[in-house]
């Protein structure tokens, strides 16, 4: 039976496998109907920046092989994907937008990428970020700007944007990406899909570029997915998760099926706004809707006051900057500093290889060196908020939280204020998991979403809860033409 192209683009990774392995649909009928999509969407988007289409048509045809013959290849057998680019993936660009490293070839892949492909999965190529997956609209002098399938004038997130894209627009079932203040969970937001950042270490980070170099910076920085259903999630957190024996700072979890979790039995703590930083009205309202929808179910929907959520943006700056030995000046310079000031002065005139985010980083990271005792009363802070929130949310509960400020803005616009991704990053140096889950769109046809955090180790908690909200509202909505 053929299946329309259009309907194969709708579907997720384990439905698609399920038709695969059954020899209902084939592995290349579905690859060639997102590789065409692919086509027609990417110009626009500049979403993937290198391709691997004709050794994913191979791979294909040897995924239908292996079904005629009875043999499984794994969970993912013969569903197309895509990879953030700074991931390795064997023979393609590895770069994390530095044009420095604009000749760099991965020579052999990621983890991450590696337990994708040996679980089945079969990656059309690699797409596009920030420079040095340092901000949250996805550009760099490399390949230049990723542009948001439901209005092109809007960013996509960052710094796994070129994922978020492509997701969105249905060009791929799902991706990889990497999230360290939001990097999954906005990409996921702005463009209307799934996305998620896992519990602190549950999947090693091995493979990536800009690598972290402490175990509790490799605790901050997560490896997960982002994909069209919500379905898919478990299934991909539990290809990737487990230690791989090199990476410091992952660890063993026990695996808990999210379709076990009684949603109607759990506590929902909704906390619609930091203190500091406004939320869009129509956030606001669908976050609003999200606790209903639970409550109706039968939970249990409480409204804390967390007054150290006003301090977000201070205790991720103070604990990240902690964790990491290596400066991002010394990281856009391959290992030398470089010249913020002569570097700025160059971007005036259209001269430097680095994008103004970047350069703005760099210079003001020093700051948090010159007021140690207040860094050091932020990170004192970060640990008792987690531990508050742990005890709020114990085996049982889940917080609503936005998933950033408002629906995706114009390109650029992050800039002013430069602050509005708070809602995501202080998730990450709290080590909790959370999940983007899209609820909607707005009067503008724009996405709307929620993020569902729950204490460490509870992943099965915020993935089960995505389940029921995507029920319950709907889901990821393709994009009008």
């Amino acid at each position: 039976m053929r299946h329309p192209p259009a309907y194969l683009r709708t579907l997720g990774a384990a439905e698609l496998a399920t038709l695969i392995r059954e020899r209902r649909v084939r592995s290349r009928e579905v690859v060639d109907a997102h590789l065409a999509h692919l086509r027609r969407v990417n110009p626009r988007l500049n979403a993937l920046v290198a391709e691997r289409f004709a050794a994913a048509r191979e791979e294909a045809e040897a995924a239908d092989a292996a079904a005629d013959a009875g043999v499984d290849l794994g969970p993912l057998h013969g569903v197309p994907c895509t990879i953030k680019e700074c991931f390795a993936l064997e023979g393609m660009p590895w770069t994390a937008g530095l044009v420095a490293r604009k000749d760099v070839r991965a020579e052999t892949d990621a983890t991450a990428v590696a337990r994708l492909r040996a679980a089945g999965a079969i990656p059309l190529g690699v797409t596009n970020v920030s420079e040095l997956c340092m901000w949250m609209e996805t550009h760099n002098r490399l390949y230049g700007r990723t542009r948001n399938p439901y209005d092109a004038s809007r960013i996509v997130g960052g710094s796994s944007g070129g994922e978020g894209a492509l997701v969105g627009a249905g060009a791929t079932p799902f991706g990889l990406g990497s999230d360290v203040g939001g990097s999954i969970r906005m990409p996921a937001f702005f463009n209307g899909v799934f996305g998620h950042k896992p519990t602190g270490g549950l999947v090693p980070n091995t493979g990536q570029y800009p690598a972290t170099d402490t175990p509790d910076a490799l605790r901050y920085l997560t490896t997960g997915p982002l994909a069209r259903r919500a379905a898919d999630l478990p299934l991909l957190l539990r290809v990737l998760a487990g230690p791989d024996g090199r990476c410091a700072g992952a660890r063993e979890l026990p695996w808990v099926d999210p379709a076990e979790v009684d949603v109607g039995a759990l506590r929902v703590l909704d906390v619609p706004f930091d203190g500091v930083t406004p939320v869009h009205p129509a956030l606001q309202a669908a976050q609003a809707r999200a606790a209903s929808g639970l409550e109706a179910l039968g939970a249990r929907v409480e409204q804390p006051r967390l007054d150290a959520l006003r301090h977000g943006l201070e205790i991720w700056s103070a604990m990240l900057g902690h964790a990491n030995q290596v400066s991002f000046a010394a990281r856009l310079g391959q290992g030398e500093p470089i010249g913020v000031g002569r570097e700025l002065l160059r971007w005036v005139f259209g001269r430097s290889p680095h994008t103004l985010p970047a350069l703005g980083l760099a210079a003001l990271e020093p700051v948090e060196r010159l007021l140690p005792r207040r860094a050091a009363a932020m990170r004192s802070r970060g640990a008792a908020l987690r531990e508050e929130l742990e005890a709020r949310l114990g085996d049982d509960g889940v917080m609503l939280y936005p998933s950033y400020a408002e629906p995706a803005p114009k390109h650029g616009a992050p800039l002013v204020p430069p602050t509005r991704w708070v809602y995501t990053a202080l998730i990450n140096v709290l080590e909790l998991p959370a999940t983007q889950v899209p609820l909607g769109l707005d009067a503008r046809g724009l996405p709307l979403g929620v993020q569902v955090v729950a204490a460490r180790g509870r992943d099965h908690l915020t993935l089960a809860v995505a389940r029921a909200l995507e029920k319950l509202f709907g889901g990821w909505i393709a994009p009008r033409p």
